[in-house]
């Protein structure tokens, strides 16, 4: 298959497959959402989302974060890991939500990687979920994926995401790269499949 047969291949077996894509992380707004991305490093979806209901129990807003003692929440999302920065992180970026955005997660690329412990993937996903903007988050399901369905020979993220934003439409992205994520823990994980074994693996391997 040529490159543009893959993805069209791809887009179509995955909108067959998820119809539906909804936000693996569970939050009430975009505040509690971009808290629950940051948790998300290294961490899987599951286990953030045992960890969130105790913590936005204890503040769930901006204002009431930035009044809780860090060793408090470090204590909370412990079972995430790196809570030491986490925690940090949450701290300080709600302080600064507060000060400089009037308590709102602003609606700005740049903005929202100024933020403690927000790199360019955290704040992709609050945009494209938040907030509806067009954009193509890379973690490592889709780097991996993006190598194996030949998408994209990129070493890093960076270049990962701009390969596939130039295959994919830019209406599709939002939902695409949720449905890559589903795709790669259900049936194409690290482990469990060679890159050869799954169905689209297999597919996109055919000739012409």
């Amino acid at each position: 298959m040529k490159k543009k047969e893959r993805a069209d291949f791809i887009l179509h077996r995955l909108e067959e497959l998820y119809p539906e894509t909804p936000i693996p992380l569970d939050h009430q707004d975009p505040y509690t959402l971009l808290i629950a991305v940051l948790l998300s490093a290294q961490c899987t979806d599951a286990r953030v989302n045992t960890v969130t209901p105790a913590l936005f129990q204890l503040a769930s807003t901006p204002e009431e974060m930035q009044n809780v003692d860090v060793e408090a929440i470090k204590e909370i999302i412990r079972p995430c890991g790196l809570s030491p920065r986490k925690s940090k992180a949450i701290s300080e970026l709600s302080k600064i939500l507060v000060e400089q955005h009037g308590g709102q997660v602003p609606q700005d690329f740049a903005a929202l990687e100024a933020l403690p412990g927000v790199g360019h993937k955290t704040a992709s996903v609050v945009m494209a979920q938040a907030f509806g903007v067009p954009a193509f988050p890379v973690d490592t399901h889709i780097h991996r994926l993006a190598k194996r369905w030949k998408l994209s020979e990129g070493k890093n993220v960076v270049q990962v995401e701009r390969d596939l934003k130039r295959q994919f439409p830019e209406e599709k992205w939002n939902k695409l790269h949720l449905q890559i994520i589903f795709y790669g823990r259900e049936f194409c994980s690290a482990r469990g499949c060679d890159g050869k074994t799954c169905e689209i693996c297999a597919r996109v391997r055919l000739p012409l």
